[in-house]
């Protein structure tokens, strides 16, 4: 039987004592009882119970993040006394952007999976995830310019981007020849941070900067690209993401002549005296599936 500690942390991440319970062989009371004694011990409440679901208090939660974190260093340490440091196992934790999630690291865990039989992964996708080691995240994946932080980064490529509109879209409303003409056109925008942010074009005579404008924000690659496609303003964007169209000449490259910078891709994760097997492996893995040659026409 597991002890008090560990059956805590699966209470925790199964949701309910029933779930952990089933887990483990074993019968809810069982899983209840062990955790009132670890919380005796702590004279602290760790758990609101219910009969569905069971979730950390805000003192459980805070032990639960430490008690999580101590417990993967200790099987990292193990492993690597006992030969196994490169054998991944546990729970990995990823979180990634939602559409580039979905598209490029699902299937790199995916793969994972098939390969190490004694890992379970859960990918959260979405870019609100400031701190990973409040979230208990192994691994961040960020697409753009990162912050100042304490966490270790691993450049795992480039994603190029590319200005783009509809053909029926320019027919209307004429096909820009400068960025400053841009200034009268209407763009579509995945986040008011792009919104406020200027465009930086690299052309014949050098760097130039605008700012453009638009009414519709929506935080979704796939919104994005359907709300392009139907002619509702041009965008900045990842090159992947408009590829199909851009190839069937549904989609034009505007202002081809003019570069955009590539946004820099990183995987960060959390610094450790011992770096766990699932983390390093799942790190390299995105190394090798080449996302730079993925995400690039």
């Amino acid at each position: 039987m597991e002890s008090p500690e560990q059956i805590y942390l699966r209470v925790v991440e199964a949701g309910s004592l029933k779930v952990a319970a089933e887990q483990l062989g074993t019968d809810p009371s069982s899983i209840s009882r062990k955790v009132a004694t670890l919380e005796a011990r702590l004279g602290i409440k760790l758990l609101q119970r219910s009969t569905r679901r069971s979730s950390p208090t805000e003192a459980g939660q805070i032990y639960y993040e430490g008690m999580r974190r101590l417990q993967d260093e200790q099987a990292a340490l193990e492993a690597m006394v006992a030969g196994e440091a490169d054998t991944p196992k546990g729970l990995l934790r990823v979180t990634a952007p939602l559409d580039f999630g979905a598209r490029f690291v699902a299937p790199v865990l995916k793969d994972m999976l098939q390969e190490f039989p004694s890992l379970n992964v859960e990918l959260v996708l979405g870019s609100v995830f400031e701190d990973i080691t409040a979230q208990n995240i192994d691994v961040a994946i960020r697409i753009g310019q990162l912050p100042d932080s304490s966490l270790i980064c691993r450049r795992l490529g480039e994603v190029p981007r590319v200005l783009v509109a509809s053909r029926a879209y320019l027919a209307q409303f004429g096909t820009p020849t400068t960025p400053k003409s841009l200034m009268d056109h209407s763009f579509v925008f995945y986040s008011h941070r792009q919104k406020q942010r200027q465009i930086e074009f690299l052309g014949p005579n050098g760097s130039e900067s605008i700012i453009v404008s638009g009414h519709f924000t929506v935080n979704s690659v796939t919104a994005v690209k359907v709300l392009v496609e139907e002619g509702m303003g041009m965008h900045v964007g990842p090159v992947w993401a408009f590829k199909e169209g851009l190839r069937s000449g549904d989609l034009v490259s505007v202002l081809p002549e003019y570069k955009l910078a590539a946004f820099p891709l990183h995987a960060l994760y959390t610094s450790t005296a011992f770096v766990p097997a699932k983390v390093r492996s799942f790190i390299d893995a995105m190394i090798k599936s080449e996302i730079s040659k993925k995400c690039a026409l």
